[in-house]
């Protein structure tokens, strides 16, 4: 049994593994949330986390008086289709992009010449987790290392007040990042991480007009992506 003090993206890597093995079929209904609780030593809101965060991912789907199921093999990207999104009750995610377009451009503009040799390398490092992990399609991992590589920027950012913002709204900037991921298609996902290299070269050139151009640049097209052009 895992330790109980996993994060839920630890077990939603768990339960990913599962249904990549075939522990968890396709079209199968998954355990009841107490079971897979015990199973995991964790608790149901940590649970409900981890699950939420594989049906945004599109490993998952929830059918109102069903339950919840193993999403079909190969119908993430065929079916066009996202999670809806979690948030509807208090921001928009057209507004939450905005926002994000906004608020991590100028960041990334503010980091510039603070990052140390450390944190780029690590960035670099977690741009390559990302490509690694989409060809494995272990989305948890592909996903956790993007939300590193945005993570570090702003760790360095030198404007208290804006770091305080993001924080804020960190959970549905995080959501922003998942969500797409069910009709990224692989030459979206090769963009992307070439979008990441171009701003770690404009952060490593200590050049913040050109990261916030690459960051905002990176971010509208993850906007597109999801369908939106905000």
């Amino acid at each position: 049994m895992l330790n109980k003090t996993l994060l839920p993206q630890s077990v939603a890597r768990e339960i990913q593994t599962m249904i990549q093995t075939g522990a968890l079929k396709a079209g199968e209904k998954i355990p009841s949330q107490r079971e897979f609780s015990q199973k995991f030593g964790i608790s149901r809101a940590s649970l409900r986390e981890a699950l939420l965060t594989l049906e945004t991912l599109g490993l998952l789907k929830t059918e109102a008086g069903r339950g919840t199921y193993v999403a079909a093999a190969g119908s993430r990207s065929e079916s066009g289709h996202m999670a809806p999104w979690r948030y509807s009750d208090s921001y928009p995610a057209f507004d939450v992009f905005q926002t994000r377009i906004l608020l991590e451009g100028e960041i990334a503009r503010l980091s510039a010449g603070r990052l140390t040799q450390l944190q780029l390398d690590a960035m670099e490092t977690a741009t390559r987790t990302m490509e690694e992990a989409w060809a494995k399609q272990d989305l948890v991992s592909n996903v956790e290392a993007d939300l590193l590589f945005h993570g570090t920027i702003v760790s360095a950012c030198s404007n208290a007040m804006l770091k305080a913002l993001y924080q804020t709204v960190r959970d549905q900037v995080t959501e922003t990042q998942r969500q797409p991921i069910p009709i990224t298609d692989p030459e979206r996902m090769g963009q992307s991480i070439a979008e990441h290299r171009r701003i770690i070269t404009a952060l490593r050139a200590n050049d913040g007009p050109a990261a916030r151009h690459e960051m905002e640049n990176h971010i509208r097209n993850t906007a597109r992506c999801a369908g939106l052009t905000p």
